[in-house]
């Protein structure tokens, strides 16, 4: 059984960082892509960025990028995304989801092939 789970959500002010982890149980991680999904209250959900099988590659939203940083550790099953100068317009459910085909991982960030999902970690961003 496959289990994807988010921590590290919160409330800060704008300006402020946070650390998203995402741990992934029941698949061989390094096989994957995975990333980062979110959905602003109202809002579709969005790639936000993702990391390739082995590390070398990220892509990330332009909104996001020179603010945040995806990493993965394959030795722990876990993915990271450090946010940094965060802007109320982040608010969101982060969502951590797995990539086989590694589709996900390009300039657009289209949610294609997203194989297993976490429920997901509220971050709001008060101004």
């Amino acid at each position: 059984q496959v289990q994807v789970m988010e921590s590290g959500g919160g409330l800060v002010q704008a300006g402020g960082s946070l650390r998203l982890s995402c741990t992934v149980t029941g698949i061989t991680f390094d096989d994957y892509a995975i990333g980062w999904v979110r959905q602003a209250p109202g809002g579709e959900r969005e790639g936000v960025s993702c990391i390739t099988h082995n590390g070398d590659s990220a892509y990330y939203k332009d909104t996001v990028k020179g603010r945040f940083t995806i990493s993965r550790d394959n030795t722990k099953n876990a993915l990271y995304l450090q946010l940094n100068d965060l802007k109320p317009e982040d608010t969101a459910i982060y969502f951590c989801a797995t990539n086989y085909g590694g589709d996900f991982c390009s300039g657009s960030l289209p949610l294609v092939g997203l194989d297993y999902w976490g429920d997901g970690v509220q971050i709001t961003i008060s101004s």
